[in-house]
């Protein structure tokens, strides 16, 4: 038999209501709040939510302000729902390199900055690698961006468009947590296929910058199990303008994301205690290299933490069917599994991310976690393959299936219940295998 897509959606939401009104009698996740949410945050007032910007703080104090409305207890600063951390941003002074006895011009040069001073020889402990003619120079910034080693990068002239092309990137600062803790890159444009000797001397500017997650909690009856939700509030800000709009608001990236865990704040407050701890967390930075997640691990044992549902982008049904959401890093758990067993009775369906190419796992703010060994997975419904809006000015609140969202709030609440409840426990990731 075949059921249309609108009575499809009415049964959803009959069955989600039902099971949802069984936990909570005074919040039911609805249309209303998930749309005043997303419409105030990925308005033109906030300008795109850029970090960095007057913006980004109003959008911060928005979230603070609903979570204090839901009752959630601030785990902040100075008892605030906000956890503020400085970034610094190294910027190329200086750089003199010689190899082989020869100086290679400092035009040929970019660095991914760890620290702000390098005084390299071949003696240090520092690896050479080379990008090589028949190489693909993208694959090897790939293999390149997964070791943590301190890396002198010798590249084929061959590749000279690509690397000026990463030069202009890279000569834009590097953003680091804390000088000296990272990694840092020199890559080298030379015909020298092979390097005996070099020697490196390079300074960096330094600019420190104030950046801000909002996190709250639930306490549980179990106060060191934790279950996390989360969700980036940043985006990328104004950009080059198109038809006369130069904001990108963000409506789907992420703004979906952070209603859901609004709603899904509201929700769980408005309960019974729960088994677990809950935590509640808009992170910043995403869209910057993940550093709102990043320091935030930092705050806390990830041994406790149980799982994470980061919520990101779901703005738009799946190419699935509109009562689906997928999961990345179905295999590296069985969070999935799990999520999709407490599920059930619904007629909403969890699967695996069906873009394993584009690497989506560790490209949203559950990778800090996870390399941690955290259960933490990205939920998503956009078909991200051939969204015409990811990223662009156009990704507005009127391009969104605000039911849909508001149904795959629903069905997320529902399957969190087991893992709020203590029913299940997800395996863990193994951190080597991230």
């Amino acid at each position: 038999m075949h059921i249309s897509r609108k009575a499809s959606l009415l049964l959803l939401q009959a069955i989600l209501f039902i099971t949802t009104s069984a936990c909570s009698q005074r919040y039911k996740i609805n249309l209303q709040d998930v749309q005043a949410d997303i419409s105030y945050l990925a308005s033109d007032e906030l300008k795109g939510r850029a970090v960095f910007t007057p913006e980004i703080d109003t959008a911060a104090n928005y979230i603070a302000k609903e979570f204090s409305k839901a009752g959630l207890k601030p785990i902040g600063d100075n008892n605030s729902f906000k956890q503020t951390f400085s970034l610094n941003r190294l910027k190329t002074d200086k750089v003199e390199l010689q190899v082989n006895n020869q100086s290679v011009d400092s035009e040929n040069i970019f660095i991914g900055w760890g620290d702000e001073e390098l005084s390299w020889t071949e003696v240090s402990d520092i690896i050479v690698t080379y990008i090589r003619k028949e190489d693909d120079f993208d694959e090897e910034m790939q293999r390149i961006g997964r070791n943590d080693d301190n890396l002198l990068v010798v590249v084929d002239p061959a590749h000279e468009s690509s690397f000026k092309r990463y030069q202009g990137y890279y000569s834009r600062g590097t953003n680091v947590m804390r000088l000296g803790e990272g990694r840092s890159v020199v890559y080298a444009l030379t015909d020298v296929r092979s390097i005996e000797t070099y020697a490196l001397e390079a300074l960096a500017v330094k600019t420190e910058n104030s950046l801000t997650n909002v996190v709250g909690s639930l306490p549980g009856k179990r106060p060191d199990e934790f279950v996390l939700f989360s969700a980036h509030y940043d985006h990328i800000g104004i950009r080059r303008a198109v038809n006369g709009d130069s904001i990108a608001n963000g409506a789907n990236d992420d703004a979906s994301g952070v209603a859901a865990v609004l709603s899904l704040a509201r929700y769980f407050a408005a309960g019974p205690t729960p088994e677990r701890t809950l935590i509640f967390a808009a992170f910043t930075a995403e869209e910057r290299g993940g550093y709102g997640s990043r320091y935030f691990s930092q705050s806390v044992n990830p041994d406790e933490i149980i799982a994470m549902f980061n919520i990101e982008m779901i703005g738009k049904p799946a190419t699935e069917g509109p009562n689906t959401a997928w999961i990345t890093g179905w295999d590296k758990s069985d969070f999935g599994e799990l999520l999709q067993q407490s599920a059930e009775g619904s007629i909403y369906t969890f699967y695996p991310d069906p873009y394993p190419a584009q690497n989506l796992f560790y490209r949203s703010d559950n990778a800090t976690l996870a390399r941690l060994g955290v259960p933490a997975h990205s939920i998503s419904t956009t078909p991200i393959d051939v969204d015409k809006d990811y990223h662009q000015v156009t990704d507005q609140v009127e391009t969104l299936d605000l039911e849909h969202l508001t149904n795959t709030i629903k069905a997320i609440a529902v399957g969190a219940n087991q893992f709020v409840n203590g029913e299940v426990t997800p395996r863990r990731v193994d951190p080597n295998e991230s």
